[in-house]
């Protein structure tokens, strides 16, 4: 099953301190609707650019899509 990852974007000065905050939004909100995967996390794109995202099954993601309103997704890849 493939495995998609909803993403905000934070810009701004304060951008990573935005994305780094949202990512525990996204954290409770797994445990809340006990999603099956329990991937997030933050990420710097430059210094005036952030994002945190929140990784899901394709099988959940119109759900979370539609309660959390990403700004964006793609498909994960694992490292």
């Amino acid at each position: 099953m493939r495995k998609l990852k909803l993403i905000w974007d934070f810009k701004g000065p304060d951008g990573l301190k935005i994305a780094e905050h949202h990512e525990k939004h996204l954290k409770e909100y797994i445990a809340i609707e006990k999603l099956s995967l329990n991937i997030t996390g933050f990420e710097v794109i430059n210094s005036f650019h952030a994002i945190a995202y929140l990784v899901v099954n394709e099988n959940e993601m119109r759900p979370v899509r539609d309660a959390l309103k990403p700004h964006r997704g793609q498909v994960y890849i694992e490292n």
